[in-house]
């Protein structure tokens, strides 16, 4: 049976029918303003401060404002690209062939994990995705939050505080914060397609995104946007056998979103308010070829061999309704209900179970994982006159959080054991290229916390400014945490100030790193054992060290210099450093001879052992932000330039010894391997540069931006003769556009010069079809171009 052929078009009707805005403007944005608008730097930021008219020039740490031109100007429709091309800080690669990661990438800044970046709507905490990363990605063992579930046409700007903020918003924010504002005007609006295609005559890509604002009565105000489009599968494999039966590349997506943010004010004192949104992300990746002869094929199923596809369908809802009210002495209260649910489910297509033998299906359904929160948020503000030169501005408040994770089991057939030998004899059982859940596996866990913060900022001379602030959070599963934040501004002229902060934080372990399960048949010579991902309780794991998880604490400390040395010109250079203790990371599979005989022995039968999630790694990052800007007010138009510069590193500063039982089995078991060690340390780039400029002359705009991304490694599991560096690469992204009346017309190109990453020296022997690495930081699909036309009102 020769490989299904995708169908050209969408899925579902919901990527059809969504008219939206996204208009195709070519400003870009800089950090701490957007790069078509220098006044930004006057902007009230609402993320990590709680004075009411704090500006990004005036914050004590470094905050981006990425605004909706500098997102459409990147040329992609999916959020942490664009964040990725506008924040030198930011990584988002494009693995393929990692299962569910395919389908729900993760972004990582400064070099961190990606679930250590808080991230919130409006400033309410958006919930994670259901998915836990247990592929060979960054990110491996994380379950961030889903950036690209959030339509780019719902949003008004992007604030990212490049700052340890857990003392003021909980778990998670170890790296930074992003908060993403939500449009919310009354009135006007948009509509914009958009097509495009990669150079190579794959991936083409369509499009359909607007917005509109409308009034509700004399006192409310409701914000609508909408998102929908197709993108077909790229693929960069090279023939194998004389024949091209991989794909290897971005996956084939259809995907809609809608969101809603509206506000009614009865009274002058009170003001109800809610937003949410909805997306449904339906992909279609590839596993690795069998080909005819392979004994995990059946020919008289697949005569010409298989491709096997995993089929993932991404729910994700959000909904938070609240009120805001002032009393007669000034104290804001805002209370809020936050829900947040994510449910991803594995539909295994062109397969087989080789067990079950020639009556075996080739499609399977393999379960699915879903995750909730529920959030009860009641917060205080209150500005304070002790008769000082300027109010001090308190803030206090507390927090419920409700947390759920399920696990559900896939159909029997997709993880059964027929009992039918391949052609080498070994009984190959579940589907292939995903093993369902097992009912075993499956099951609901949940926790809760409670938090309480206080947070005191003021302007204590014309010169100076600081804040401090501490947060008590106690959960459920694992204990208590306590963290805390300095922070200082002083502003030696009006052009030159000294910032710096200094925090605690944590991250709590997630519920995917608790909870998740997924266990299959490997055989070791010849032998059949089940192996897997164990949860930490589970006895095979308990008896090969597994201990219950603790939260991530860190230190965290910035300095940063902001220069305004001439008009139109803003310069900012931040310092930090970055430590982490108790990292959970997922171990190496454990699966010696020796844990083996162990683990028969001693009443496991049938494990032949695994892995499991472990507090076992102390790092510690170290880097730099740079970020310029100038503005120009010509006779020919305006013109803006803008660089961004960011330096990493990563190192290890501990790694816990093996547990005594652990040791008391093998000791010579690794727990954190070196290939892991190199994604930690190395598989991120060291560092990142771009030069933007975009000018507007009359109805035209013109923007490029060139990038290099720096350096990155891959450790091979056991020869280091086997690492492989790879060099640092240059991207140029072009385009121009023409305004008539209200339309806008825009023809651009990403990656123009087609330029892709150095190939891997594993492209030796049987793996010689996968020519480049995953962890490239802009992908291997080579040049994009794209056309966009708008219209706004």
């Amino acid at each position: 049976m020769p490989v299904r052929r995708i169908p050209a078009g969408p899925r579902h009707p919901l990527a059809l029918g969504l008219l939206l805005a996204l208009s195709a403007s070519v400003a870009q944005a800089q950090d701490a303003a957007p790069r078509s608008d220098p006044k930004t730097l006057d902007q009230v930021i609402v993320t990590g401060t709680r004075v009411s008219d704090r500006t990004v020039a005036e914050s004590t740490a470094p905050i981006d404002i990425i605004t909706p031109e500098t997102l459409e100007a990147t040329g992609t429709v999916e959020l942490a690209s664009a964040l990725a091309r506008a924040l030198p800080s930011l990584n988002f690669p494009r693995p393929a062939i990692t299962d569910g990661t395919d389908a729900v990438r993760p972004a990582q800044l400064r070099g961190l994990a990606p679930d250590q970046v808080l991230v919130l709507v409006n400033g309410k905490r958006r919930h994670t995705t259901a998915l836990i990363n247990l592929n060979g990605s960054q990110g491996r063992g994380s379950s961030p939050v889903d950036l690209n579930a959030i339509p780019i046409a719902s949003i008004e700007r992007v604030e990212v505080l490049r700052d340890g903020a857990s003392a003021q918003y909980g778990s998670d924010a170890i790296a930074g914060v992003v908060n993403i504002v939500l449009k919310g005007s009354d009135s006007g609006g948009s509509i914009a397609a958009r097509y495009g295609q990669y150079s190579a005559g794959d991936g083409e890509q369509y499009q359909l995104s607007g917005d509109a604002g409308f009034k509700l009565g004399e006192n409310g105000k409701l914000h609508l946007a909408a998102q929908g489009g197709h993108q077909d599968q790229t693929n960069r494999a090279r023939p194998f056998q004389g024949v091209v039966e991989q794909r290897y590349g971005d996956p084939e997506i259809d995907q809609g979103a809608i969101s809603y943010n509206g506000e009614y004010s009865p009274t002058d004192y009170l003001t109800f308010y809610s937003f949410g949104s909805y997306s449904k992300r339906d992909v279609l990746s590839n596993g690795y070829f069998r080909f005819a002869g392979d004994p995990r094929n059946i020919p008289s199923i697949y005569p010409n061999g298989f491709l096997p596809q995993i089929h993932n369908i991404s729910k994700d809802r959000a909904a938070v309704v609240g009120l805001r009210s002032e009393t007669a002495g000034g104290t804001q209260i805002d209370l809020s209900y936050n829900y947040g649910h994510n449910g991803l489910t594995f539909d295994i297509e062109n397969t087989l179970n080789r067990s079950l033998g020639p009556t075996s299906p080739t499609n399977f359904y393999a379960g699915a994982l879903e995750v909730t929160q529920h959030v009860l948020n009641l917060d205080f503000t209150k500005s304070v006159d002790f008769g000082w030169q300027y109010p001090v501005t308190f803030a206090w408040g507390a927090e419920w959080r409700g947390e759920e994770f399920s696990e559900r089991a896939g159909e029997p057939l997709s993880y059964a054991n027929g009992g039918v030998p391949a052609s080498n004899g070994q009984i190959i059982p579940g589907a292939q290229v995903f093993s369902g859940f097992r009912a075993s596996d499956a099951g609901n866990f949940d926790r809760h916390s409670y938090s309480a913060y206080i947070d005191a900022e003021a302007d204590l001379t014309e010169k100076f400014s600081a804040g401090v602030a501490a947060r008590f959070e106690s959960y459920s599963d694992f204990g208590d945490t306590t963290s805390g934040k300095l922070s200082a501004r002083y502003a030696f002229t009006d052009k030159v100030a000294l910032r710096a902060t200094a925090s605690t934080g944590f991250r709590a372990p997630s519920l995917q790193q608790q909870f998740f399960q997924s266990i299959a048949t490997n055989f070791i010579s010849g032998v059949p054992y089940e192996i897997g991902t164990f949860r930490v309780d589970n006895p095979a794991a308990v008896a090969l060290g597994s201990e219950a998880l603790k939260a991530e604490e860190s230190t965290n400390y910035s300095l940063g210099l902001v220069l305004q040395p001439a008009d139109g010109l803003y310069i900012t250079v931040d310092a930090y450093k970055i430590e982490v203790e108790d990292r959970i990371l997922l171990s190496e599979n454990l699966t010696s001879a020796a844990v083996r005989n162990y683990l028969q022995a001693n009443g496991y039968p049938g494990i032949g052992g695994g892995r499991y999630f472990t507090n076992a790694v102390d790092t510690d990052t170290q880097g730099v932000d740079v970020v310029a800007t100038q503005a120009w007010d010509l006779d020919s138009g305006k013109f803006n330039l803008t660089l961004g510069y960011n330096y990493s590193k990563t190192e290890i500063d501990k790694i816990a010894p093996n547990p005594a039982r652990l040791a008391a089995i093998d000791p010579n078991a690794v727990r954190i391997g070196r290939t892991e060690i190199g994604r930690i340390t190395k598989g991120a780039p060291k560092d990142k540069f771009f030069l933007t400029g975009d000018w507007k002359t009359g109805n035209w705009g013109f923007a490029a931006t060139a990038t290099r991304y720096g350096e990155f490694t891959e450790l091979h599991a056991s020869d280091p003769l086997q690492d492989q560096t790879f060099g640092a690469s240059w991207t140029l992204d072009l385009a121009a556009s023409y305004r008539l009346n209200n339309w806008e017309f825009t023809l651009g190109g990403d990656n123009v010069l087609n330029e892709y990453p150095d190939e891997s020296k594993l492209v030796r022997g049987t793996r010689n079809y996968l020519p480049y690495n995953t962890a490239s930081p802009y992908g291997f699909n080579g040049a994009f171009g794209y056309f966009k036309i708008g219209y706004k009102w």
